[in-house]
């Protein structure tokens, strides 16, 4: 193991110096051939790639040096420093109040969070309370990542907070705080108590990389100026100039698309054209349309969907596959032969609509306790999607089958492997630093599953939600068995694979008719999957940053708490003193496009025949890839064809084209052209223009939108062209290729 203790510059020497001496064994190895195998040091003996993943993995490059003391996957190398030291202050006073205070988006929270634990060392005293220093110096590294997990986890949106807003606004069902709290708490935590068992599978193997995760790495040593072997040349410019130039340029930028010229941001420039032609519009459009106009300038567009500088271009090119097949050919297949009556309706919506082309308005077909009533719904009208909507649904029954088939194929050896593997015994620097420190006890997690699980039960059976306990234990089940296999495509590839579509149908075969219960149901279902997830990304952040597990464990459950706890009054407060909230013409808008999916999907399920593509289709790129084992055919990964656009719904196009292009130039062309620069500042230029973005948004809501009701510059910059020419297109307003005549219905 390394001396943890060592400088910085002299392990930089020393990396050196081994990276030759690796090189020199590699060629050595190929040259003399296996018989000479045996002359060599035992460790050179086992193919050191074969023991990083029991599968192929398409992130790791076959033809690389292989280092004991770093990563063998040069993304890692890059972002990750390779030393620790445990006696660095971690979980203080400090971090926990700078986490509390300061709850953000993780981006913001890292850049929030460093000048105000810098300040904190220079100005307050230095006391202790309760034993605990209250200034305990330099504001370390392991604080800072501390407090960013408080911060953003106490930021993060409840899933469950949905619910509430479907039962006020679709059901008209407002019940007290306590049912509220318990419904939140338990679909936020209950999902932690599988974190035990993710981190043996999704944590602690290399071969988990979690590419998100990078770019906050790479930010944390930039802004805390670490030097490791791995960050690329030390010429050229610093990486914390680049991240302060880049980070400045960006939140200039955005002042543009976000506020000065909008159209730069929905820059549909073929619809400004021809503004009233149907066909052009719903080909080219960004808002309803199917986004062929290819690009734009909003970076928070760019990356709605992830960073496109940090899922690897192999996981890009799957989803881009995915959409370019299913959004840009089958789909105005579909819809302009009027399958499923779709040119009465937008050709891209996230909303349901009724046999008129008017939304599906849900109140006209509920009993007076929120179940469903057959006889309103055939005297009312048949459900009805858009064509992208449906494909959506379809996409994502193909996309679970398709997990688990995948899981089987390609994970089921590594799965085995890490079930009998402990920390210490893993392939990798960065879990055998970690295994010093004291892991979270099993009983931590039972105790956290038991109380969530009370919590839930008494929400639903106190309350009138028509949702059985047998149904909650079911939802329960299905995010359990999908949690690892999951949890292996996103450490991956970067792309989750939601269960939010297949719990709606399970529960719609279940309990037909009741679509609270579908709701509740889909989220203990999904969210314990999500939450199960972000717990063990985060775990994995911490890994790569050497912090202790415990303080992470308490940073995360305590964050969640709060943070639910304060949602459920925002939203409360927000339904009291906002009119017309959740409109879909709200003047501020705050239209909940969340929440219109939510309550559209739950009462809609179809398209079951995605599930026999979906489970089938892994199968033949396995086979062949057994033939050709070299071939294209191992970086295709139908879990991520099929799930890569599960986004639409809300996002569209504008999300997607432009984040393929731009993913394109940085991770496949300058990443082979110029892997040095690429090594040393793409995560860097990730995060700074993340964070730029980030921070602009912040300032022009503050400065120039929350100030006089938003009416500041309403009749000259608001008004100007550049803030009104996409807004006066078909696309901006929804058409549809046919009307229905007044008084007459379709389908």
């Amino acid at each position: 193991m390394l001396n943890e203790h060592r400088s910085q510059d002299s392990l930089s020497e020393e990396k050196d110096v081994e990276k030759g001496i690796g090189m020199y064994l590699v060629t050595a190895i190929r040259e003399l051939g296996p018989p000479a195998l045996t002359d060599l040091h035992q460790d050179a003996v086992v193919d050191p790639l074969a023991a990083v993943a029991d599968f192929d993995d398409p992130n790791i490059d076959k033809g690389a040096v292989f280092l004991e003391d770093d990563s063998p996957y040069p993304e890692v190398r890059s972002a990750v420093a390779n030393t620790d030291d445990p006696t660095m202050p971690v979980s203080t006073i400090r971090s926990w109040v700078i986490g509390e205070e300061l709850p953000s988006s993780l981006l913001v929270a890292q850049l929030l969070a460093f000048p105000v634990g810098r300040l904190w060392a220079r100005v307050v005293p230095n006391v202790s309370i309760f034993g605990h220093q209250l200034n305990p110096g330099r504001y370390t590294i392991k604080e800072h990542v501390l407090s960013t997990i408080i911060s953003t986890v106490a930021s993060g949106g409840a899933y469950a907070t949905g619910i509430i807003a479907v039962q006020r606004v679709f059901y008209n069902q407002t019940f007290n705080f306590g049912y509220q709290w318990m419904v939140v708490m338990s679909t936020q935590l209950i999902g932690f108590s599988i974190g035990g068992i993710g981190r043996r599978y999704l944590v602690q193997p290399p071969s988990m990389i979690w590419p998100a995760n990078l770019v906050n790495c790479a930010l944390f040593n930039t802004l805390h100026s670490q030097v490791y072997a791995g960050m690329g040349a030390q010429a050229g410019m610093s990486r914390e100039r680049f991240f302060t130039y880049a980070f400045l340029a960006s939140g200039v930028w955005y002042l543009f698309p976000g506020y000065i010229f909008q159209a730069l941001s929905v820059f549909s420039w073929v619809c400004w054209i021809a503004p009233d032609n149907i066909k052009i519009n719903q080909l080219f459009g960004y808002s309803s349309g199917m986004g062929m106009s290819l690009i734009t300038f909003d970076w928070s567009q760019i990356a709605y969907i992830g960073s496109p500088l940090a899922t690897p271009w192999w996981a890009e090119a799957n989803i881009t596959v995915g959409f370019v097949f299913f959004f840009w050919f089958l789909t105005p297949v579909l819809y302009y032969s009027n399958t499923w009556y779709s040119e009465y309706m937008p050709i891209s919506s996230r909303g349901s609509f009724d046999n008129t082309g008017a939304a599906y308005n849900v109140s006209r077909i509920l009993n007076d306790d929120t179940t469903i009533n057959l006889e309103k719904y055939h005297a009312y009208s048949p459900l009805f999607l858009s064509t992208t909507f449906a494909m959506t649904y379809g996409l994502s029954f193909a996309s679970v089958a398709a997990t688990l088939t995948h899981a089987f194929l390609y994970f089921r050896r590594q799965i085995w492997t890490q079930s009998r593997r402990a920390m210490h015994e893993q392939p990798d620097i960065h879990a055998r630093l970690m295994s010093v420190y004291p892991q979270v006890p099993d009983w931590w997690y039972l105790v956290m599953f038991l109380l969530m699980f009370v919590f839930g039960v008494i929400s639903i059976e106190v309350w009138p939600t028509q949702f059985p306990v047998w149904a909650f234990v079911l939802a329960l089940f299905i995010s359990f068995f999908y949690v690892i296999p999951v949890g292996m495509i996103q450490a991956i590839t970067n792309q989750q694979v939601g269960l939010n579509v297949i719990t709606e149908l399970i529960i719609g075969y279940a309990l037909p008719g009741r679509p609270v219960a579908m709701m509740m149901f889909k989220t203990w279902g999904y969210i314990t999957m999500a939450q199960a997830l972000q717990f063990t990304s985060d775990f994995k952040l911490g890994h790569y940053m050497k912090v202790p597990p415990r303080p992470m464990f308490w940073g995360q459950v305590v964050g969640t708490v709060v943070a639910g706890t304060v949602q459920l009054a925002v939203q409360a407060w927000m339904f009291t003193n906002i009119p017309d909230l959740c409109d879909a013409h709200q003047k501020d808008g705050f239209i909940c496009p969340g929440t219109e999916v939510f309550g559209t999907a739950s009462i809609i399920w179809a398209l079951l025949f995605f599930f026999l593509i979906g489970a089938a289709l892994p199968f033949f790129g396995y086979l062949i890839s057994l033939r050709w084992p070299n071939s294209f055919m191992r970086y295709i990964n139908f879990p991520v064809i099929f799930s890569g656009t599960g986004s639409i719904p809300p996002a569209s196009a504008v999300n997607y084209v432009p984040w393929a292009i731009v993913g394109f130039i940085f991770q496949f062309i300058i990443r082979r052209r110029h892997f040095s620069w690429w090594t040393k500042y793409n995560y860097v230029l990730s995060a700074a223009l993340d964070s730029g973005v980030a921070i602009s948004i912040i300032i022009i809501f503050f400065c120039l939108q929350y100030p006089m009701n938003g009416e500041i510059g309403l009749n000259t910059i608001q008004s100007w062209w550049g803030n009104t020419v996409f807004k006066n297109t078909g696309d901006w307003n929804d058409v549809s290729l046919k009307t229905v005549p007044k008084g007459e219905t379709f389908g």
